[in-house]
């Protein structure tokens, strides 16, 4: 059977291999790494942030056009009941005077 070594004496070993500039190399590498993680991590919020913002316009959109409408057909209905008002009013006004003439 192969002897195993710990992690650490491979990691020394390595080291002395490699030397400084191996592990100074290897930590800007991963400082690096880091920095486009966050810089991925900022762009896709703010990405995000956008789509966001623009499904929110398109509903306040949608529902503005939706009261307008609303507005329209209340409107609508409200113009037929005073135009309804109006003609039983004058019926029953000429029904009343003919009433008085007979």
């Amino acid at each position: 059977m192969s002897e195993r070594t710990p992690l650490l004496q491979e990691v020394g070993a390595a080291l002395r291999e490699g030397g400084l500039t191996a592990a100074i190399t290897a930590l800007i590498g991963g400082f690096i790494a880091l920095l486009a993680a966050v810089t991925r991590r900022a762009f896709t919020n703010d990405a995000m942030l956008l789509r966001l913002d623009r499904e929110l316009a398109a509903e306040r959109d949608r529902v503005d056009r939706q009261r307008a409408e609303d507005r329209k057909g209340d409107a609508d209905r409200l113009e037929r009941i005073e135009t309804d008002i109006r003609a039983m009013r004058d019926l029953m006004f000429e029904a009343f005077q003919r009433g008085r003439t007979d």
